[in-house]
């Protein structure tokens, strides 16, 4: 909101607090459509189920309000960590062995359990032996029914970003580097002991980074914007999809514009908006 181009751009900012009230200037909107049926386009930022699992597109896509990002059965499908990594496993995208956690598990451990419809890492657990499995499954249905089950491989985290302009935009490849075993919610909010940095993996590594994120991007039909993020397990050489993101932070901090930082933060937000 501070960096859009008020020069091109009147800016309204809606809120949606606790008790599902939408409100804008600190009032109460009785008729949330009626009123979003007066702008232009909507910029989405709220993170989470009900926004990055389709349902607000869903309801904006029902009364044609245009709005940012990608659409309603692509986000629905992202967000479903299970679903994109079914769909995927078909186009051949590689990712580590995984699994529903109400099957006998047959991934050997370490494994890392995770709500499969979750974000932010929250609920997320590596597991070392059964004990802890059965742990870590307690702790991920405290946040969705649907938990997925993944081989725990000793990886670098990297990130790539996409903005859909006349053709696709891919940046460079970004790499997370924290003390944790996994970019956790307590290195991403609390301790903010992590850094991000270009990455320094091989030419040949990042190329085909490169080539399995735009695969994705077109074979999961998302729009406008997205973070793909990857394994790269360095003892032998492989690369492996970790997830997608279709609404990825905006904040000072996150990596989708420090990556395309070929665009200054303002011209990032007007290409999105106009391009929409």
């Amino acid at each position: 909101m501070e960096n859009i181009d008020k020069n091109k751009f009147d800016l309204y900012g809606v809120y949606v607090i606790p008790n599902n009230e939408w409100t804008y200037k600190n009032k109460t909107i009785e008729n949330i459509i009626e009123f979003l049926k007066q702008f232009d386009i909507v910029f989405n930022i709220i993170h989470g189920n009900t926004e990055e699992d389709g349902k607000i597109q869903g309801m904006l896509d029902l009364f044609n309000i245009k709005y940012i990002g990608s659409k309603c059965g692509a986000s629905y499908i992202c967000m479903d960590k299970e679903r994109t990594k079914e769909i995927l496993k078909y186009y051949n995208i590689p990712q580590v062995p995984f699994q529903n956690y109400k099957d006998k598990l047959i991934i050997s451990f370490p494994v890392i359990v995770k709500p499969a419809r979750g974000g932010s890492s929250i609920g997320i657990n590596i597991a070392n032996n059964k004990k802890e499995y059965k742990k870590a499954i307690k702790e991920a249905l405290k946040y969705d029914d649907k938990i997925i089950v993944e081989k725990y491989i000793n990886a670098r985290e990297l990130e790539v970003a996409i903005l859909e302009d006349k053709n696709l935009i891919i940046s460079d490849i970004g790499e997370i580097i924290t003390n944790n075993k996994f970019y956790d919610y307590d290195t991403k909010y609390i301790s903010n002991n992590a850094k991000t940095i270009i990455s320094d993996i091989p030419e040949n590594i990042k190329k085909q980074i490169k080539k399995y994120a735009k695969q994705v991007f077109k074979i999961l039909e998302l729009k406008g914007l997205a973070r793909i993020d990857f394994f790269y397990d360095i003892e032998y050489n492989k690369i492996y999809l970790n997830e997608i993101n279709t609404l990825p932070g905006f904040t000072k901090i996150s990596m989708y514009p420090k990556l395309l930082n070929k665009f200054e933060y303002k011209d990032l937000i007007t290409k999105l908006i106009e391009n929409t």
